[in-house]
């Protein structure tokens, strides 16, 4: 996401940060370029006018001319106001009702709603320890309604069976029922959607608001439609009082017009960011951090969020009990590390969470993907357990054996098997030095990357 606004945007900045002073020249021929990626990336006309006029005002005031370093001034403007237009802060669900706490899901068909609700009832179930129940009152397709009771069984929350020809109404009164009787937290009701807004579709959801009175009216909305979103959020905002949107499929939205147009437009907060099929692909949104991945600042508390979340804290500590006791690394725990990363998004997910990396060429980043980390796993599953235990065991026969049964090549073992020594070694002068060979090893490393875009030279020095 935001792929094409943040590079042109880091591009912008980049040429205003060195330079010591700034004039108001300086700053028109920015805001100019600013102005440009906004609409290249789909922003809403009104929400581009008003972000500019904000930024200008700030940027030829005290606050950035008479700044030390006025191109750090105005990133920091820049950024600010990015904010500011997306919402400021995280915006939580209220769920203080009396239970169940009604959430009712809305929006037009293909902008994956079933799919968030199984999401949202997975993210409340998980990380806010919640008993969910999900009914679907979508009568018209039975896959709707198939597909979530699929989808409930997989997230593991309750399903209130409904079938085609019953009233929308009296499912959803009948869900609640019994959603007391279970003693159920947060009730999730999936409704029908439509190709385009239509009167038929907004007379259904009215009814349905209106014998619900949900605490949570949620709006899904598909990021790939650009400003569109924002004008069909606005069209459901006007018919029913929503109280926040969830934005889908931003992973395959390079432009970002969506993000940075609904909560203008709307006057609705973006609650949730979807972001891939699986049913864990659902994350708070937070406008700050947003903000700070299209300026290529990197979002190093949401990685440092998800580290926590997910990674398997025991395989973790076995490992480094292992390591501190000098036991060797081997190929198993290697690809426990490869499997870490690959549950946290893959390389290109880190990457897009770390700062400077907007700054790497196009060439780099074209060639991180996660086809390397399956790759490399394939090979390791294609040893026995007894090579994993002893690498040093595979000569040539071997790795023609391993590179058949994995689909590879030798020279691709090779490669692996390479990279693994370089592991191996950083663990062995772990268990040697402690924290400090470690951190000794690192700033190897470190200088090794200076001439990738950069990346070195803003590091800090380790001690």
């Amino acid at each position: 996401m935001f792929e094409s606004l943040s590079q042109r945007l880091s591009d912008t900045v980049n040429r205003l940060r060195g330079r010591g002073r700034l004039t108001e020249e300086n700053i028109r021929e920015a805001l100019r370029e600013v102005r440009i990626a906004l609409l290249e990336a789909d922003v809403a006309l009104p929400v581009v006018k008003a972000l500019i006029e904000r930024v200008k005002v700030r940027a030829v005031g005290q606050e950035v001319l008479k700044s030390l370093s006025p191109g750090q001034a105005l990133v920091k403007v820049v950024s600010d106001e990015l904010t500011t237009v997306m919402g400021v802060a995280n915006t939580e669900l209220n769920l203080a009702a009396t239970p169940p706490a009604i959430v009712l899901m809305a929006g037009l068909q293909g902008a994956g709603k079933t799919t968030t609700v199984a999401k949202l009832a997975r993210f409340l179930k998980e990380r806010k320890k919640k008993r969910v129940m999900v009914v679907s009152c979508d009568v018209y397709r039975p896959a709707a309604i198939e597909q979530l009771r699929t989808l409930a069984e997989q997230v593991g929350v309750s399903f209130f069976p409904s079938e085609v020809g019953q009233s929308p109404v009296d499912i959803a009164k009948a869900a609640i029922a019994a959603a007391r009787r279970e003693v159920i937290d947060v009730l999730l009701v999936d409704t029908a959607g439509r190709l385009h807004i239509d009167e038929a579709m907004m007379d259904e959801i009215k009814a349905l608001h209106a014998a619900l009175d949900p605490i949570e009216t949620l709006f899904v909305v598909d990021s790939m439609t650009g400003q569109d979103a924002a004008t069909t959020a606005k069209a459901f905002s006007d018919a029913i009082p929503l109280t926040g949107v969830i934005l889908t499929k931003t992973d395959g939205d390079a432009r970002g017009g969506a993000a940075l147009s609904v909560r203008y437009i709307t006057g609705r907060p973006i609650k949730f960011i979807g972001a891939g099929e699986k049913t864990d692909a659902l994350e708070p949104f937070h406008p700050d951090r947003l903000a700070q991945r299209i300026l290529g600042m990197g979002d190093v508390l949401s990685l440092v969020e998800e580290v926590e979340r997910k990674v398997d804290q025991e395989k973790a500590q076995k490992l480094a009990e292992k390591v501190m006791k000098g036991k060797r690394f081997d190929l198993n725990d290697m690809r426990d590390q490869l499997e870490q990363m690959a549950n946290m998004g893959g390389l290109a997910g880190l990457m897009d969470k770390l700062p400077g990396m907007g700054n790497l060429p196009d060439n780099v980043k074209s060639k991180v993907n996660d086809n390397e980390l399956k790759r490399m796993v394939a090979i390791i599953g294609s040893m026995t357990k007894k090579e994993r235990r002893h690498p040093d065991l595979l000569n040539g026969s071997r790795k023609a054996r391993v590179a058949r049964g994995s689909g590879t090549q030798p020279a691709d073992v090779n490669r692996l098997l390479k990279q693994f020594m370089q592991m191996e070694k950083m663990m062995s002068k772990l268990s040697k030095g402690g924290s400090k060979g470690l951190m000794r090893q690192m700033r190897g490393a470190m200088k090794g990357m200076g001439g990738m875009g950069g990346m070195g030279g803003g590091m800090p020095p380790m001690r």
